[in-house]
């Protein structure tokens, strides 16, 4: 997919855009509006990235011409320290498909994208499943088969951001701040331990059910990640 990222911070569009590349997007850089309504004008998008504080224009203005003129049909996901409501509110009815406040998380981000892309074909992802285990997102449970496994909120979020990056190692202040948020210096039971219990917890109950597979693996010194199916078992 490609992706048009109109940010004036070069060591942020330099990091987002790494970050991009590694989830296989292809990425084009613009640093002032002029610079994003030519690029604009020229390519086409799937995803475009905007940055509302840009030095020439505001991108409220640049947000309201792609949607009349330019690209139609890309996604439009605003990332900015302009967080009040009613920035978000301008920037929803204008016709962006997200609006992500500063700082942001670059996962929340990716996860952000897939939804999006969801939305747009019409994909209703209510569910996700790995071997014989089921993680239902609407009314939040955890199914082995026909069997309803008892997990606790905490225990869901970590699966589900696991899921979500399947295959890909997720450190544990990564999990931390997809639990608490941005009130994660406010909490007494963020550290890694906490982390290393609930996961610990979780994997007690994944292999309960299918002892064969150690789904969560850790990752010594680095976090946690879910396997792919299929993958074959780690050698001793």
């Amino acid at each position: 997919m490609n992706v048009l990222i109109i940010e004036d911070d070069r060591a942020l569009a330099r990091e987002l855009g790494l970050f991009l590349y590694n989830e296989h997007y292809h990425c084009d850089f613009a640093r002032t509006g002029r610079e994003a309504s030519e690029k604009l004008f020229v390519n086409e998008y799937d995803f475009v990235l905007l940055d509302l504080g840009l030095p020439d224009q505001d991108g409220l203005q640049l947000l309201a011409q792609a949607r009349q003129e330019r690209n139609q049909k890309a996604s439009i996901i605003i990332l900015s320290a302009r967080g009040s409501v009613d920035d978000r509110i301008n920037g929803l009815n204008l016709g962006a498909d997200d609006y992500l406040p500063k700082p942001y998380s670059l996962l929340e981000l990716g996860s952000r994208m897939q939804a999006v892309t969801r939305r747009k074909h019409g994909v209703v992802l209510d569910k996700l499943g790995f071997g014989e285990f089921t993680l239902n997102l609407g009314d939040r449970t955890l199914r082995y088969g026909d069997t309803a496994l008892e997990v606790t909120r905490k225990e869901f979020e970590i699966l589900h951001y696991l899921l979500l990056h399947r295959g890909k190692v997720l450190t544990r202040l990564q999990l931390s701040e997809h639990i608490w948020g941005n009130n994660i210096n406010d909490s007494a039971d963020h550290d890694s331990n906490y982390i290393n219990v609930h996961v610990k917890n979780l994997r007690k109950k994944l292999t309960q059910q299918d002892p064969v597979t150690d789904w969560v693996e850790t990752v010594r010194g680095i976090g946690y990640r879910l396997r792919l199916e299929d993958e074959p078992a780690p050698t001793t």
